[in-house]
């Protein structure tokens, strides 16, 4: 069969789709339209500028061909687009139309297929030559495929063709390199940046990556000469700023961004980074200042205007974080978070009812809804709303009973800490006899054994624990540190550690178990070397308590003596620390 020719205006519809829509409209079935596709390298850079007027012939097709065409676009139709865009390969190659090259383009973006993109750029950059679409969307499959020399090449090409190509992207997607294949970039973008020396954006992407290579002397170097040569954008003083302080020079970058903020006053990213170095220097003050500027340029900035709430609270400024928490509210911004730093905020002016009503306006499933519901539970305990209390739990885990055994759990736990032991008694038994395996509830009763001094009671719930989880090293662990601390059965107590450290080795407060039970063993080298071990991990009061002991009884009294003192002075109403002094120093 002959060749046709097929010639179009600029922006006419392929002579192949009209063909599609002429067989479409024979079948009793309308043919949906093909998925919208760009390529965001080939968006990049327009077109060139061609004349509506002007003819462009482009290649022939066979019959063959142009029947290969519709079966690719049906292929798409019907969701195959991995074939479509393996036919419409073979297509462009065969073609070398450029219509044909453009779409095969686009199939091979949605599917990812790099190689494809990688063939049509070449191709589609030797049919069109001064297009600079072809050389953009090379320079990106060459960087992804870490050929850097290449991918500079192609957008040196860009460049050429009097495009423009935003070298700073190269940054973003050179953050995972070693030091060793950034270096090679590096020396690469030197000698671009010496060929285009009015190109600030290679300058600037030379000196991201410095930066990103820990080059900073160098980094600074570079942007002293650009700014010699270009005039100063916010960008620059981002980078300026961010330079220096990677070398610690927090002033150096204060100063680099106080005057770019001046210079730039109506740039939020560059105020707001300016903002987030101040509070980093602890300069809560200032850096309220600069949210404020920024609220009162965008009264809709909600997140700025959460961010000058929090330094509100931070400087104790709390009516001025009521109002602004509240706005949020009202705008349906940062709800749940706003609810509960009201909530704390009330809880901080002692006004307990309007805490407790804000904290229960956390919703579930929010980061702060279980930090809410007890502080909410907490304060109408002490207020001596248990029953309000409790009703209230029992609603919010309606018809959900790991969340019912999880607040069962934090109210009988708060109803212990206010001395309210009947009462967190008859919960835990009425919670147990819906549930009688739960084990968080069975720990929960161990609890309350253990504020009674209940020893047997405790065994028996740890014992029922152990039996229905053997490997619950926490259950293992509290047991057999209660045998170790309050009674004689040493060797039992260290058999149960010794499993709970085989299933938790680093947990410290296992560690600090080990070390009480080879301490009571007289195992007082072992106990010192563990109880320093977990002492590093978590310098705890008890743990300290321990560790003191132990080198006293090793006659390490002066060691011992500064252990107990250091504690003190992190925390001083330590009962715990001034009984073991009292105990080993009772006239001192």
């Amino acid at each position: 069969m002959e060749s046709i020719v097929v010639k179009m205006r600029k922006k006419q519809t392929l002579i192949v789709v009209a063909v599609l829509a002429t067989f479409a409209a024979c079948t009793n079935t309308p043919a949906p339209s093909p998925p919208e596709m760009e390529d965001p390298a080939v968006a990049t850079i327009a077109n060139p500028e061609i004349s509506s007027e002007e003819e462009i012939e482009y290649g022939s097709f066979s019959e063959e061909q142009l029947y290969q065409t519709i079966i690719s676009e049906l292929d798409a139709q019907r969701g195959n687009l991995e074939e479509a865009g393996d036919n419409y390969l073979d297509l462009a190659m065969a073609t070398r139309d450029l219509s044909i090259i453009q779409r095969a383009v686009q199939f091979a973006s949605v599917n990812g297929d790099l190689n494809a993109l990688m063939q049509l750029g070449l191709l589609w950059s030797d049919v069109e030559p001064k297009n600079a679409q072809p050389h953009l969307m090379l320079s990106f499959q060459f960087l992804e495929n870490g050929n850097y020399s290449q991918a500079l090449s192609h957008m040196a090409r860009v460049i050429d063709l009097g495009s423009e190509i935003d070298f700073t992207a190269l940054a973003a997607r050179t953050g995972r390199l070693e030091p060793r294949d950034r270096q090679s970039l590096i020396e690469n973008l030197r000698q671009l940046a010496r060929e285009f020396e009015d190109e600030s954006s290679i300058q600037i992407a030379l000196i991201q990556l410095l930066a990103q290579n820990r080059q900073f002397e160098e980094a600074l170097y570079e942007i002293q000469q650009v700014l010699e040569i270009i005039d100063l954008t916010p960008n620059m003083v981002l980078l300026h700023g961010q330079v220096l302080q990677n070398m610690d020079d927090s002033e150096g970058a204060t100063r680099v961004l106080r005057d770019g903020v001046r210079q730039f006053e109506d740039d939020k990213s560059l105020r707001l980074s300016f903002a987030r170095l101040l509070i980093q220097n602890d300069d809560f003050k200032e850096a309220q200042e600069q949210f404020e500027i920024i609220v009162e340029q965008d009264p809709e900035d909600w997140e700025t205007l959460y961010s000058v709430a929090l330094l509100d609270m931070e400087l104790e400024n709390f009516d001025s974080a009521i109002n602004n928490l509240e706005k949020l509210i009202l705008a349906d911004q940062r709800f749940d978070e706003s609810q509960y730093y009201l909530g704390f905020i009330y809880e901080q002016l002692e006004e307990m009812e309007k805490s407790i009503k804000h904290y229960r306006e956390v919703r579930i499933g929010t980061n702060n809804f279980l930090a809410a519901q007890q502080q909410a539970t907490r304060h109408a305990i002490n207020l001596g709303q248990l029953d309000d209390a409790h009703s209230w739990l029992i609603r919010q885990s309606s018809g959900q009973p790991r969340l019912e055994i999880l607040f069962t759990t934090i109210e009988s736990n708060l109803l212990i800490q206010s001395g309210y032991i009947t009462e967190a008694k008859t919960l835990l038994d009425s919670s147990l006899n819906r549930f009688p395996n739960e084990s968080e509830l069975l720990f929960a009763r161990v609890l309350y054994y253990d504020s009674q001094g209940d020893k047997a009671g405790s065994e028996r719930d740890l014992q029922q624990i152990i039996r229905m989880q053997p490997d619950d090293s926490r259950a293992l662990n509290h047991l057999g540190y209660m045998l170790a601390d309050q009674t004689n059965r040493f060797e039992e107590a260290l058999k149960l550690i010794e499993q709970a450290i085989a299933i938790s080795p680093d947990d410290p407060a296992i560690i600090d178990s080990l070390a009480w039970a080879q301490y009571k063993l007289g195992h007082y080298e072992d106990a010192l070397s563990n109880l320093r071990r977990a002492f590093a991990v978590f310098p705890d009061h008890e743990v300290a308590s321990h560790l003191g002991e132990v080198l006293w009884q090793m006659g390490r009294e002066e060691e011992a003596t500064q252990v107990w003192e250091d504690a003190l002075q992190v925390q001083p109403d330590s009962e715990l620390i001034r009984e073991v002094i009292e105990r080993f120093r009772p006239y001192e």
